[in-house]
């Protein structure tokens, strides 16, 4: 493992979306591993958000601009000059998605063309790693897993912007890139992500640092929702093992992707807020409040890995019950004071030291 991410040394790296909280871990994970690193993304929305707390802007070439924009995203490439490229910029959050559907689709899927079409034109890329979400696939609500194979779809603007931009991305690979034999281009699809510097409204784990940071209840709306979380480190680990077989072969590893839990792994939101109470201490508790305005968002999703684990080698390292802990200790070294980029750079330390731990 530690020699295939080796390959992104002395790289140059596109990563847009870097200002995001997997974008910012992504970003920094890099800069560990010796690429030279190009960030193209909205300002950060939040004051402590996570790339202004590493000091990211001042370690890559940090270009503030809008995925939307045609022109900008081919004057950052033209900039860059990529040999590969993570796209992360993306409107996140379902609940926005609602209040919010046109930027939601603007973002997700002009946004997709914009990056596809500057791709094209790129002479040097060698690898593209779009990201997208577990939410493409339509919702069955079925117990196993989804397949890379399965249907696309969504019944709420933030799913099927995100349905969207994989069939974008399918007709331009099928279309464009796929008939250079010099460049790889996946889609990857990854669970819910957790760890420490996401500040996002609306989702379990900052609204509950948030509360326990003000010595509030957690306040819980949909407490059985079951989701496939997953530490940010685990995917990451995936996009860059992807990444650095895409350079090496770029048409053997070509198609989608998923990087989730193990099977079987679904905690319910109760079950990752008792879990967080536990880890921080204190007098917390949680406190469970029906929300008859709460958009629609199905209970049930999972995904199949077996592709990642077989052709990759991947595999999750933390389980969701570790990946819980890890966050919750994250946020509770930054809110005692710890530099945060020496508990970000220690915990993708602690991860890979995991990874190589584990019996092949």
């Amino acid at each position: 493992m530690t020699d295939l991410l080796s390959s992104y040394r002395g790289k140059r790296v596109l990563v847009t979306g870097h200002t995001g909280f997997k974008g910012s871990w992504l970003a920094h994970w890099l800069t560990l591993l010796g690429a030279e690193v190009t960030g193209f993304a909205l300002p950060p929305e939040d004051p402590e958000a996570h790339f202004t707390a590493l000091g990211l802007a001042g370690r890559i070439a940090h270009v503030e601009g809008d995925i939307r924009d045609a022109e900008a995203v081919r004057a950052v490439f033209a900039r860059a000059r990529p040999e590969a490229v993570f796209h992360l910029a993306a409107q996140a959050i379902v609940r926005r998605s609602y209040q919010a559907p046109k930027e939601t689709f603007d973002t997700n899927a002009g946004g997709a063309v914009n990056l596809l079409e500057a791709a094209r034109g790129a002479p040097g890329l060698r690898a593209l790693v779009f990201i997208t979400s577990d939410k493409c696939y339509r919702n069955k609500e079925w117990v196993w897993g989804y397949r890379e194979t399965d249907e696309l779809g969504g019944e709420d603007p933030y799913s099927a912007s995100k349905a969207a931009a994989e069939m974008i991305f399918h007709a331009y690979a099928a279309s464009f890139l796929d008939a250079r034999a010099d460049l790889g281009a996946a889609t990857v699809r990854a669970g819910n992500v957790i760890g420490g510097g996401d500040w996002a409204k609306d989702r379990i784990v900052p609204d509950c640092i948030r509360a326990l940071r003000a010595g509030r209840p957690i306040v819980l709306r949909n407490p059985e929702a079951t989701r496939p979380w997953q530490h940010v480190l685990d995917p990451l680990r995936g996009y860059l093992t992807l990444g650095a077989r895409l350079l090496a072969d770029p048409a053997r590893y070509r198609g989608s992707w998923n990087f989730g839990p193990e099977i079987g792994g679904l905690f319910r939101v109760r079950d990752i807020a008792d879990l967080a109470v536990e880890v921080w201490g204190g007098n917390a508790s949680v406190r469970i409040e029906g929300d008859p305005d709460a958009p629609m968002e199905h209970r049930l999703l999972q995904l199949a890995i077996d592709k990642a684990k077989l052709d990759l080698g991947w595999f999750p390292a933390w389980g969701t019950a570790r990946a819980v802990r890890e966050t919750v200790a994250w946020y509770r070294a930054a809110a005692d004071g710890a530099d945060v980029a020496e508990t970000t750079t220690g915990q993708i330390a602690r991860h890979m030291r995991d990874v190589e731990a584990r019996p092949r």
